[in-house]
């Protein structure tokens, strides 16, 4: 079985995918966890009701689309950080990067409360009506628990199978498998091929074939470099593929990827020779490796051209994003993820052959010191830049943006919504001379334009060219096009924060108590984490101290009252989970303590049973020295208590701070030593521990000689770390646009060629498709059903439907159609069974009679006979003489395959033929043939020489042909043939399963 849910993304302008696979027995896995601009809580409703349900979650993408809600979801649903979680090491790298700089950048990445909930008529004391609901925020989390949600994902590489742990709330995986491979978009990106029972299904979304700079093709073909013309085997004729279908409408650029990086370099050559400043807005983890390396390589081979003028040599470089450091430093440590032509580079570099030239040599001369220390220089990497600097604070944009002359500058983010672009965007908007260049087709579009994002208004306005268009010529002599903005209106909506007070702030705590009181309505006994805002709330609205605060016992009732509104509504809620929940409704729902177990099968007729995992690793158990202290060690540990400081303990439900505890003195500024503290400083938390963040302006560690650093960072960091319970205003500006506005795609997505050419190779059997627009969607679905119309006949001979479309929330059915039964196999034939290796597969034959018996006379032992003809001897003497009042229920029976009788075994063994099971490939009977002395060559298409003397075919049915003459050589060369022969054939009977029955 196999069931197919889009929780977002299906049949939509939204860029953000969220998609649950069902498998047979119960099995929920759930891929990627994405968002977009809005960051809207509502749209995770659908995926918060699955959290308690998951099985497994997988991560494709380090991009917002897939990855954004992660933090979110592990900060306020129950139970999420219980669920193991899958992804490659990029993935988790870059992504960590990814939310850390999102929830640094906008206040509106903690989202905004709802207001059905804040207008509930259970907070009576400080209701609002519809109109005046204030847009009060959750509290974020911080770059330290970021850090350690994505601790928790488990890595992977590429191509190795892997069995994954399941959820504590999961039922059994039974032998789920799961296969990452490459896809080609993004550093770490991945095709998820997932084997559960007959089911084959690869979930391929947001691919890429062609080759780029630093991301090597999608697997595919065998990835980069294999040159292969079919899929690979791990890939092809999977039982369900689901794709998506961005890009089914776009038509490739011709000329490939040369052409499409000349043409961003002749856009920008044409503005900067007149003094204009270039803003490129791109993604802070993905795709802004591929553009910074080919700006800085064209920077590096421009300057290094002493016979050119071009304006490129007098124009500044800039990459600004909060933790771009980070992302860069993560970069030059995987290397090993990106194309061959990276790695050929960084060994091809003449400063890293000197220097491991330069330790040989030191090595010989004094073999007793280690040359890593002696003074050679730093090995440097492709993405060590030399001409982009990187600016990771606003007062440095601020400054960026002001200076004159001109520059390039890559921004965070695409959309243009949050990030330093929307800011560098309000700056230059109103230069003429001055251009922005997008380089993704965004295309999240609603109905109302004001809703728009700006990267969605500017490529309306591309597609319009309402005001005219400027013409250039590039070097090759290409088209320029620049669509002029025309003074349009541009209109900058930019959100801020305030601190809640008053009628507010007790609405907030109201909100929070009733969110903790309806959790434990529905999750008795799990460890929950709702946000410390709780803590936070009752420090901000505090004027007391800790212990006059536990005396208030009226103040901390009124703030945990809950309505019978509330409580009704989550039992209900809880009724409705009964049938999902199956038996283990006992255990997940209070005041259950019966379950009806009649007509049920397997775990469903017992008593459900908690193990509790323990943690360990090659060494042993797990455990936490902390919980073996003595009393008197338990006390204080620099200043504060080592209970307090466990963050497992801080996020648990109704725990509370002591106000001194909290990081804040009487004046409302951060005491010495605690974590705000250290987040000016400069210092970020990682999984090894707190290390140092780089300066701002620095560029791979030191500062350039142009700028002025005397702008430290902790200004800027002050004004916008702001803790606390808040809510958000927004402050709407505008600005006539006069500047320029061109496209160039920098997606690295599929486009129309690829899919209608990759997809009919791959040869789905089911075939769903996700992540696009209707149109798109619906003009991919209609290209695969003609092309694959003849392949799928049900066996009735009726066409059955096999592409799929659903919408946003709409369940299919995408099971496999096989003709497979289930029968037993009886002890003595088990062990007549003789099994051989074919490439990893089992291959037996067998014959033998079909019979039906009962299910239990197989499994029961020798204890349980001896057990039931006691208890029938014992009654033997109470029944004697009486008749059955009641019918006896027939036993279940199931078909049992058990050996042929001895009469049947003569007759039947001639009727059984010898099978040869396998495909053997020329080219690895060269090989062997080759390992054991034998010469071995290729003569035409599809023969093989073996010694001069036979010859070995492959008909295109897969029929093997042998021919060999020398009837009339001389005795020596008819042995040598006779050897040559059968060398052959025993290698061509090793590579095959020869099985037989009987």
């Amino acid at each position: 079985m196999f069931q197919f849910t889009s929780l977002l993304g299906a049949q939509s302008s939204s860029p953000a995918s969220q998609s649950l696979l069902e498998l047979d027995g119960g099995v929920k896995i759930l891929i990627d966890v994405g968002w977009d601009d809005n960051f809207n809580v509502e749209q995770l409703k659908d995926l918060e009701r699955q959290v308690s349900s998951l099985s497994i979650i997988l991560l494709t993408h380090a991009t917002p689309s897939h990855i954004a809600a992660f933090a979110h979801c592990c900060k306020h649903f129950p139970s999420f950080t219980k669920i193991p979680i899958y992804a490659t090491s990029p993935v988790i790298s870059l992504g960590r990067t990814l939310l850390q700089d999102i929830y640094s950048s906008t206040p509106l990445a903690s989202t905004i409360i709802p207001q059905s909930s804040l207008t509930d008529t259970s907070f009576t004391s400080a209701s609002f009506d519809s109109q005046h609901v204030p847009q009060i925020l959750l509290q974020p989390p911080s770059s330290e628990e970021i850090a350690s949600y994505f601790a928790l994902i488990h890595p992977l590489k590429y191509s190795q199978p892997h069995q994954p742990l399941a959820s504590p709330f999961s039922p059994p995986l039974n032998d789920l498998t799961i296969t990452a491979y490459n896809a080609g978009h993004t550093l770490g990106g991945t095709i998820w091929r997932i084997q559960h029972g007959m089911e084959s299904i690869v979930y391929a979304v947001d691919w890429n074939q062609a080759r780029e700079n630093v991301f090597a093709g999608a697997a595919w073909l065998g990835g980069s470099g294999s040159g292969g013309a079919a899929v690979i085997e791990e890939l092809c004729k999977p039982t369900a593929l689901v794709c998506s279908a961005r890009g089914a409408e776009k038509v490739a650029m011709a000329g490939g990827r040369k052409r499409r990086d000349d043409l961003l370099i002749d856009m920008i050559r044409s503005t900067v020779a007149k003094g204009g400043a270039v803003l490129i807005p791109t993604d802070t983890s993905a795709r802004v490796l591929e553009l910074a390396y080919l700006l800085d390589h064209t920077w590096r081979k421009e300057i290094a051209d002493m016979s050119s003028e071009s304006p490129i040599k007098r124009t500044k470089l800039y990459l600004a994003s909060r933790n771009v450091g980070a992302t860069m430093r993560y970069a030059r440590s995987m290397l090993e993820w990106m194309d061959d032509n990276v790695i050929r580079e960084l060994e091809g570099e003449p400063s890293n052959t000197s220097n491991c030239q330069q330790k040989r040599n030191q090595s010989k001369q004094m073999p007793g010191q280690d040359p890593s220390n002696q003074g050679a220089s730093k090995t440097s990497t492709p993405f060590d830049f030399k001409y982009l600097k990187l600016v990771q604070s606003r007062k440095r944009v601020e400054k960026l943006v002001s200076a004159k002359g001109p520059r390039v500058i890559l921004a965070s983010d695409t959309s243009m919504e949050w990030g330093f672009s929307k800011e560098i965007l309000q700056s230059i908007a109103s230069d003429p001379v001055s251009m922005v260049i997008l380089t993704e087709d965004y295309g999240r579009e609603s109905n109302d334009q004001e809703k728009d994002s700006l990267a969605t208004t500017l490529k309306r306005w591309y597609q319009e060219r309402k005001d005219g268009v400027a013409t250039d010529t590039g070097q090759d002599g290409q088209l320029l096009e620049q669509v002029h903005a025309g003074g349009r209106e541009l209109t900058f909506k930019t959100a801020k924060c305030i601190a809640l007070e008053g009628r507010e702030l007790l609405t907030y705590q109201q909100y929070l108590a009733s969110r903790r009181q309806s959790l434990n309505f529905s999750q008795v006994g799990n460890g929950t984490s709702l946000e410390n805002s709780a803590d936070a709330a009752e420090e901000a609205s505090s004027t007391s101290s800790s212990s006059s605060e536990e005396s208030d016992p009226e103040r901390q009732g009124k703030a945990l009252n809950i309505t019978a509104k509330t409580a009704r509504f989550n039992r209900n809620q809880a009724d409705l989970g009964k049938e999902v929940l199956g038996v283990n409704v006992l255990l997940r729902q209070p005041g259950v303590y019966d379950y009806d177990v009649r007509g049920k099968k397997g775990r469903e007729q017992m008593f459900p049973f908690v193990n509790k995992r323990r943690r360990g690793d090659d060494f042993g158990e797990s455990i936490r020295p902390e919980d073996y202290l003595r009393a008197e060690e338990r006390d204080e540990v620099d200043g504060q208590d080592t209970r307090d400081a466990d963050p497992r303990r801080q996020t648990t439900f109704g725990q509370k701070r002591k106000w001194q505890d909290s990081g804040l003195q009487g004046d409302g500024q951060p005491k010495s030593g605690s974590p705000s503290k250290r987040r000016q400083n400069g210092t970020t938390a990682g999984p090894g521990g707190p290390t140092k963040a780089p300066n701002a302006s620095t560029t791979n560690g030191h500062l350039p000689a142009e700028e002025d650093d005397s702008l430290g960072e902790s200004e800027d960091e002050q004004e916008e770390g702001f803790n606390g319970p808040s809510k958000i205003v927004f402050q709407i500006d505008s600005v006539q646009a006069k500047l320029r506005i061109a496209f160039v795609d920098f997606a690295g997505l599929h486009d129309q060629s690829s899919l209608s050419n990759l997809i009919p190779l791959i040869h789905p059997k089911k075939l769903i498709l996700t992540s696009g627009s209707p149109s798109e969607t619906a003009s991919l679905a209609d290209d695969c059903k003609q092309k694959l119309k003849s392949e799928y006949v049900d066996n009735f001979g009726k066409i059955s439907k096999f592409v799929f479309n659903p919408t946003n929330g709409q369940m299919i059915d995408a099971s496999v159609d096989t003709n497979a039964w289930t029968v037993k196999l009886g002890q003595s034939l088990v062990r007549r069974l003789h099994w051989q290796n074919v490439r990893g597969l089992g291959i037996v034959t067998l014959m033998g009679s079909l019979a039906a018996t009962a299910i239990g006379d197989e499994q029961s032992d020798a204890a349980s006979r001896k057990k039931v003809k006691l208890i029938d001897d014992q009654e033997e003497e109470h029944k004697a003489g009486e008749l059955p009042t009641t019918a006896e229920k027939a036993p279940n029976t199931a078909p049992t395959l058990d050996v042929l009788p001895a009469s049947m075994t003569a007759a039947t063994r001639s009727v059984a033929q010898p099978l040869h099971v396998g495909d053997l490939r020329l080219a690895d009977l060269r090989k062997m043939l080759q390992s054991t002395g034998h010469s071995a060559d290729f003569r035409g298409e599809g023969t093989l020489l073996i010694d001069g003397l036979v010859a070995v075919r492959k008909s295109g049915t897969g029929q093997i042909e042998i021919e060999g003459g020398g009837l009339n050589l001389p005795e020596i060369r008819t042995r040598t043939l006779e050897g040559s022969f059968y060398a052959v054939k025993r290698n061509i009977y090793d590579s095959l399963a020869i099985i037989a029955g009987g």
